[in-house]
C-alpha cells in the first residue's frame, strides 16, 4: 500500500516522529521528514512493520529524496528529568528545529503535541502508516536509534541491547537481575525500579 504523501496540497509538510519510549535504557529518537509533494515509494511504510534490512535499504533513498531531514535525542538524564513524554516531544522540537528547510506544517505521529515551536501542526493517530513522511521520520529514527543500541551493548554486553535495542525482553531484564543497571538506564522508569527492588 502506497501512503498519502501530503494531508494538504501546495505546502511543505514535515512527518515526525519517534522511536524508544517504551525502552529500559538508552535516549529516545525522533526525526523529522520533508519529502517532495510528488514523491512515491511503495516500499515505505512504518518501520514496524519492516525488517532491519528493508529499514536499512530505505535509508539511503529517504536522505537522497528529502528536501530535508534531521534526527534528533533526548538523553536519559532529560527523560528521568522531564518524563518520557516530554522528552519525546523534546526530541521532535530538536529534529524540526535542525532541518534546514522551514516547514509550513507540521505532521505529527500520535494523538499529542506540546513544543515551544509555533509552525502550525496536526496530529495523527497511528500516522506512520498513513503518511509517508511520517513514516520516513520513523525509519530514520528507528535505524539510528538500533544502531546506537548496537554501539552501546559492545561496552554493556550484559542486556542483549543488540537485540532488544533497550525494550525490557526476558534477555534485558534478567541482565538487570544479575548485573545490575548502568548508566544508560532510565532509572525513573517504574519497570526498571521493580526489578532493583527484585534485585535486593
Amino acid at each position: 500500500m502506497i501512503l498519502k504523501p501530503f494531508l494538504e496540497a501546495n505546502r511543505l509538510e514535515a512527518g515526525c516522529d519517534e522511536v524508544g519510549r517504551g525502552c529500559l535504557a538508552g535516549p529516545v529518537v525522533a526525526a523529522a521528514v520533508i519529502l517532495p509533494e510528488d514523491y512515491s515509494n511503495q516500499w515505505i511504510n512504518d518501520s514496524k512493520k519492516l525488517g532491519k534490512r528493508q529499514r536499512e535499504d530505505l535509508i539511503e533513498e529517504i536522505k537522497d529524496k528529502a528536501l530535508a531531514w534531521q534526527i534528533a535525542e533526548a538523553s536519559v538524564a532529560e527523560i528521568d528529568k522531564i518524563n518520557i513524554l516530554n522528552a519525546s516531544f523534546l526530541a521532535m522540537t530538536r529534529a524540526v528545529q535542525g532541518l534546514k528547510v522551514q516547514p509550513d506544517h507540521l505532521l505529527i505521529d500520535g494523538n499529542r503535541w506540546k513544543s515551544k515551536l509555533t509552525i502550525p501542526h496536526t496530529c495523527v493517530i497511528k500516522g506512520d502508516g498513513k503518511f509517508v513522511s511520517i513514516a520516513a521520520a520513523s525509519i530514520l529514527a528507528k535505524v539510528y536509534r538500533d544502531k546506537f543500541m548496537e554501539n552501546l551493548a559492545e561496552e554493556f554486553p550484559h542486556y542483549a541491547w543488540e537485540r532488544n535495542a533497550g525494550y525490557p525482553t526476558k534477555d534485558h531484564r534478567t541482565g538487570i537481575e544479575e548485573f545490575g543497571d548502568c548508566i544508560w538506564h532510565r532509572r525513573s522508569f517504574r519497570l526498571l525500579k521493580e526489578q532493583t527492588v527484585l534485585r535486593f
